[in-house]
C-alpha cells in the first residue's frame, strides 16, 4: 500500500506525521506522476478555494476526479471534504472547480467564522466505543447525504453530520490530524 497526502496547501505535514506514527512514509503529492504512484490519498484541511486553484494549476483535478473511489481511496478533511462534495451549499466562487465525487451537499464555514472554532468529543461507532476528539476550525457542515452515503458521526448539539463514507471515499469536517489519535487514519487505510 502506498499512501499519499496532497501537499499543495494546508495541514499536509500533520497528516504525514500521523502516517509516520503508523509506520508509513507518506508520498507528498504535488504532481500527476506522484498521484499515479499512490492508492490512498488524503486531501488535508486548509483553504478550499486555494487548494482548488492549485489542483488545476498542477494538473491534478481531472486525474483525481477519475481515480476517486475507483482504484484510489480518498479522504478529505475539512477543506478536503468541501472539495469532494457533489454540491456546495451557498455556492462556490465562479470559475473554480471542485472534485464533486461524493454524494453530499456541504456548507462552507457551517459553524461560523474562525472565532467560532471549537473542540468536542464525538461518537464514531465504526472506531469503537471511545469517543474521537473533533477539532473544528472554520469547519464545513454536511447538510444532506445521498442514498449510498453512510453517516459515520454526527454532532448532536448542532444536529449536523461531520463524518461520512461512500465506498472508498471518506470525509470528516474536523481535523483528526491535529490530535494524537490515529484511529481514523487506520480506518482510512483499511478502505
Amino acid at each position: 500500500m502506498k499512501v499519499g497526502v496532497l501537499a499543495l496547501q494546508g495541514a499536509f505535514r500533520e497528516h504525514a506525521e500521523m502516517l509516520k506514527q503508523l509506520g508509513l512514509v507518506a508520498q507528498l503529492v504535488r504532481l500527476p506522476e506522484q498521484l499515479a504512484e499512490v492508492d490512498h490519498l488524503i486531501i488535508p484541511g486548509g483553504e478550499s478555494t486555494t487548494i482548488s486553484k492549485l489542483l488545476v494549476r498542477f494538473g491534478l483535478l481531472e486525474p483525481l476526479r477519475q481515480r476517486a473511489g475507483q482504484d484510489l481511496a480518498l479522504w478529505g478533511t475539512c477543506a478536503g471534504a468541501i472539495l469532494m462534495a457533489r454540491q456546495i451549499e451557498g455556492g462556490w466562487p465562479s470559475g473554480l472547480s471542485h472534485l464533486g465525487v461524493l454524494d453530499i451537499v456541504i456548507q462552507r464555514n457551517g459553524f461560523g467564522r474562525q472565532l467560532d472554532s471549537f473542540e468536542t468529543d464525538l461518537a464514531l461507532p465504526a472506531l469503537g466505543p471511545k469517543p474521537v476528539q473533533g477539532i473544528f476550525i472554520r469547519a464545513p457542515v454536511i447538510k444532506t447525504v445521498g442514498p449510498e452515503v453512510e453517516v459515520l458521526a454526527r454532532l448532536p448539539a448542532k444536529d449536523s453530520v461531520v463524518a461520512a463514507r461512500q465506498g472508498r471515499l471518506l470525509v470528516t469536517t474536523f481535523h483528526p490530524e491535529l490530535t494524537t489519535d490515529a484511529r481514523l487514519h487506520r480506518y482510512f487505510l483499511a478502505l
